[in-house]
């Protein structure tokens, strides 16, 4: 009899560890690591297949939000839906199994939805195959992975069913742009004279915005080449400046340039170098400000909805400006009227001048970075590490913004008007998206 109550003992205690065993894997699957892996990843295969700066906004956001909707399932305590706050997205129905892992459904959609977007799938196929391997040696039972991918997949069908709804699709099909002849017009710029990028963008759907003119700057100073007129004083201003560049407004410049496609050439040779989107460099903020912030998996997930939600709709609000208003660039005015040999420090991008795009969505994306971590949350920038620039420390994310908008006056793009109203309409952009959205919820 003490034989069998041992052995029955024995047995009970290897099952217990077996079974504690075979739960130690949730633990490791709220690894915040795993979020940042699958954005990083992200991010480099948007520079690798050259996406342009509106729309990579849009492969950052579904994604994101695919991410975000799964995980709020299982913390609906701590996390609201963002069904009815953004819209046109429907409320995803819970799974009925039981097994499935709501952080692994998580990445898994993220991942899905992130393939759909890009052009290189192999790459992603590979990564996530990866992962895969990543979540069997934490020992996630087969089980529990397979019906975590399938509700994952499930969560990215319901998303990518939503985005079809944007006009994406649609607009890939519209007219270029016309270039129109008169002086104050935007023009293509050297070396390529490449066609505008995007000048149906204002047609594609918010997501809290009631539309893309909701927050319209006010209107540019009136073209006027007339020594000391206010459009010719800022003309001025841009042609001095890059005259005179010091070694600080130089390395500024060059660290908030973002250019996904620069082109070089050399005599009858030409060669791009490929960099991080202007709202490739906020996600790298954002990365950055969850680990100093030791964010969990969670809040993790939340604050990259958060933010690509808002370079989203300021990336839509300013390319309505843009192609509504067709200022023209520096470089045409300066090359015609002062000084043909003259280039800007950074390579002009191929749209019109007004407003500055890195002064919107820079300051939208500090305003919901400062809602998230706070005003005073200083950090050191190594985004551009990888590319070669070094480490630029800030006091905060406002502070991060306001550099980046005035670096595109040294970068010799953009005229005095476009960054400061720029900054005015992405601060508004911001505000009102964080007053709208509301994903953490108080506790009681």
């Amino acid at each position: 009899m003490k034989k069998m109550y041992f052995l029955k003992l024995i047995l009970m205690s290897i099952l217990l560890a077996s079974c504690a065993q075979d739960q130690s894997y949730k633990e490791k699957v709220k690894d915040p690591e795993l979020v940042q892996a699958n954005v990083k990843n992200l991010t480099d295969i948007i520079v690798y297949d050259i996406f342009s700066p509106p729309v990579a906004s849009r492969v950052y956001l579904y994604p994101a939000i695919a991410a975000y909707q799964a995980m709020q399932l299982a913390n609906e305590e701590t996390y609201a839906s963002l069904s009815g706050q953004v819209k046109g997205l429907e409320p995803l129905t819970k799974p009925t199994d039981e097994k499935v892992n709501y952080n692994i459904a998580s990445l898994h959609a993220f991942n899905e939805v992130g393939k759909a977007l890009i052009f290189s799938e192999d790459k992603m196929l590979v990564f996530q195959q990866n992962l895969e391997q990543q979540l069997k040696d934490k020992g996630v039972p087969r089980s529990v992975l397979k019906a975590s991918k399938k509700f994952g997949a499930e969560v990215a069908a319901h998303i990518l069913a939503w985005a079809k709804g944007d006009l994406y699709n649609q607009t890939r099909t519209y007219p270029k742009y016309t270039i129109q002849e008169e002086e104050h017009y935007w023009k293509p710029t050297p070396p390529d004279y490449m066609d505008g990028i995007e000048p149906h963008w204002k047609q594609i759907r918010t997501m809290v915005l009631d539309s893309s003119n909701q927050f319209q700057p006010k209107p540019p100073l009136a073209f006027d080449l007339t020594e000391g007129s206010p459009f010719q004083t800022q003309l001025k201003e841009v042609y001095e400046i890059g005259e005179n560049l010091t070694d600080e407004q130089l390395e500024i410049a060059k660290f908030w340039d973002c250019n996904p496609y620069v082109t070089h050439h050399r005599g009858h040779a030409m060669f791009a170098t490929k960099k991080i989107t202007p709202g490739g460099h906020w996600i790298g903020i954002t990365s950055i400000a969850t680990r100093k912030a030791k964010s969990d998996f969670q809040a993790t997930t939340n604050a990259y909805a958060n933010v690509t939600i808002a370079l989203f709709d300021a990336f839509i609000s300013c390319w309505d400006e843009k192609w509504n208003t067709l200022v023209v660039r520096p470089e045409t005015l300066i090359n015609k009227h002062y000084d043909e040999e003259w280039l800007p420090i950074l390579q002009t991008p191929p749209f019109p001048e007004y407003t500055s795009g890195h002064s919107v969505i820079s300051r939208a994306a500090a305003i919901t970075l400062t809602t998230l971590f706070g005003d005073e949350f200083a950090f050191d920038d190594d985004t551009e590490v990888e590319y070669g620039l070094p480490i630029r420390s800030f006091d905060s994310f406002i502070a991060a913004s306001e550099e980046a908008a005035v670096s595109r006056l040294y970068g010799g793009i953009h005229y005095r008007m476009a960054i400061e109203e720029g900054v005015t309409q992405g601060d508004a952009i911001g505000k009102c998206i964080m007053k709208k959205i509301r994903t953490q919820i108080p506790p009681l």
